[in-house]
């Protein structure tokens, strides 16, 4: 299948981890030229040479979505070096687990401000651009937090669950002009994240990690983590033109682990 997206170019955040540099890969392999977004240059630019020696387009773009004051000199670093960007994949990097209570007022807003507020500022700089070539596409990465809670990870429960609205409310908005908004939730895939996790609740609960992650691939009815190639897949195929039917939508891709409707 053609997704439709060669010569588009897209923008990955969170690139030098394990899910947004499988995307970034994956988009690249379908044609996409791609901008590399992220904090670690080594891991940013090890990605993109890997996508270049495979014939692709990539540029790395150190950004801490931490600075708003970044985030119109990354856009025009990208566009001078690869042209408009038509496609958004917000992907961004989890806060510290810990629970609901008890969370200073500190913590809360500089989750807010990394994980949410960046992205809804780098959408609203992106859009006037989207709607005046009149396509567009915005994938969201989320977790699977957003749908059923994640017991010790409120920080991520609560400000992943603000995008869900905000993408879902913004789809409406933005549809007719050519442009589409969408979720898309993990599961347990194998990635530094979920490794620290495991570690982190093995510890908490003075088990090993293997008894840990047995015991998680236990609820999983494919019995195993997905891989971070699987995951690309999907969001690769939501952020085509294949895909322009699919707006406003919730995707998950986890196996089947979430247990509700």
């Amino acid at each position: 299948m053609d997704l439709g997206i060669t010569g588009r170019v897209a923008l990955v955040l969170g690139a030098s981890g394990g899910l947004g540099g499988a995307i970034a890969r994956t988009l690249a392999a379908e044609g996409a030229r791609v901008a590399l977004a992220g904090r670690n240059t080594e891991r940013l630019r090890a990605c993109a040479d890997e996508i270049m020696a495979a014939g692709g387009q990539a540029l790395v773009v150190v950004w801490d979505l931490a600075d708003p004051a970044r985030i119109s000199s990354a856009i025009a670093e990208i566009e001078t070096g690869l042209g408009p960007i038509d496609i958004l994949i917000a992907n961004t990097g989890g806060p510290a687990p810990g629970p609901a209570a008890g969370q200073s007022p500190g913590n809360w807003r500089a989750g807010f401000e990394t994980m949410v507020l960046s992205v809804i500022a780098i959408t609203d700089a992106l859009l006037p651009g989207m709607r005046a070539r009149g396509w567009g596409r915005i994938v969201t990465s989320t977790s699977a937090g957003v749908i059923a809670p994640i017991p010790n990870l409120a920080l991520s429960n609560a400000l992943r669950a603000s995008l869900v609205g905000w993408s879902k409310t913004l789809a409406s908005e933005v549809g007719r002009d050519g442009i589409t908004a969408n979720i898309v939730v993990p599961g347990r895939i194998t990635t530094e994240r979920v490794a620290f996790l495991d570690a982190k609740k093995a510890e908490a609960s003075g088990r090993s990690v293997e008894e840990i992650s047995a015991e998680s691939r236990a609820t999983i009815p494919l019995g195993r983590y997905g891989r971070p190639s699987e995951y690309a897949d999907m969001v690769c195929f939501l952020a085509s033109e294949r895909a322009s039917y699919v707006n406003g939508a919730v995707i998950r891709v986890d196996g089947g682990m979430i247990p509700s409707l």
